[in-house]
């Protein structure tokens, strides 16, 4: 076979099976991560998503399924990425620094019973931590996507969602497909099993 047909086909071979794996240990975690974002939105709350470089983009796609539709047409749901806005990241780097650009977000924009989504492959993006910390402070529930182990931010996050991989480009596939069952989850327990976090909201 040739040399870039075997990269390839090794390459769908362990990104499938560490998916596989990854959602038959975590599927519960994963579950509950949807339920207490579910629950926020019921309750009149908010989604804010934050990473760094392909980290970014997956905030930046998960908000646009809220906001707009993931499968199901239903009404948009709010959640924010805290990476978009040029004017609010520029300001706060230049004036404060980048380690501070998430935190100062968090710190304006959230609120008791808001659930912050920080997204790092090392779990150690010191801006991220910041905003996990902001969050924490803020009585916002908090949710970590990683790598191996969750870093520095796994004592910050009520539920860590560590993919146990060394190579970044699978734990970010891995994180990809982890993003899309949030949404589909979140989407199930509002508009199809409502009763599933209906003693969450009494």
């Amino acid at each position: 076979m040739d040399k870039a047909l075997q990269m390839i086909s090794q390459h769908a071979e362990d990104g499938a099976k560490l998916r596989r794996d990854f959602f038959a240990v975590h599927g519960g975690k994963v579950a509950e991560a949807a339920r207490r974002m579910a629950v926020a939105v019921a309750r009149g709350g908010k989604i804010l998503l934050a990473g760094n470089g392909g980290s970014a983009a997956d905030a930046q796609h998960w908000a646009a399924e809220f906001v707009n539709r993931f499968l199901m047409d239903r009404p948009p749901l709010p959640a924010i990425a805290l990476t978009t806005d040029s004017s609010v990241l520029t300001s706060i780097g230049n004036d404060f620094g980048y380690d501070l650009v998430f935190t100062k977000q968090v710190q304006a924009l959230g609120r008791p019973g808001d659930v912050f989504v920080g997204i790092s492959t090392s779990g150690n993006s010191a801006n991220v931590i910041g905003a996990l910390q902001a969050a924490r402070k803020q009585s916002l529930f908090t949710i970590g996507l990683t790598g191996d182990g969750g870093g520095r931010m796994a004592p910050l996050c009520d539920i860590l969602l560590a993919v146990g991989h060394p190579s970044t480009p699978l734990v970010q596939e891995t994180h990809a497909a982890i993003g899309h069952m949030l949404c589909a989850l979140t989407d199930y327990y509002l508009f199809e099993n409502v009763m599933a976090i209906k003693p969450m909201l009494d």
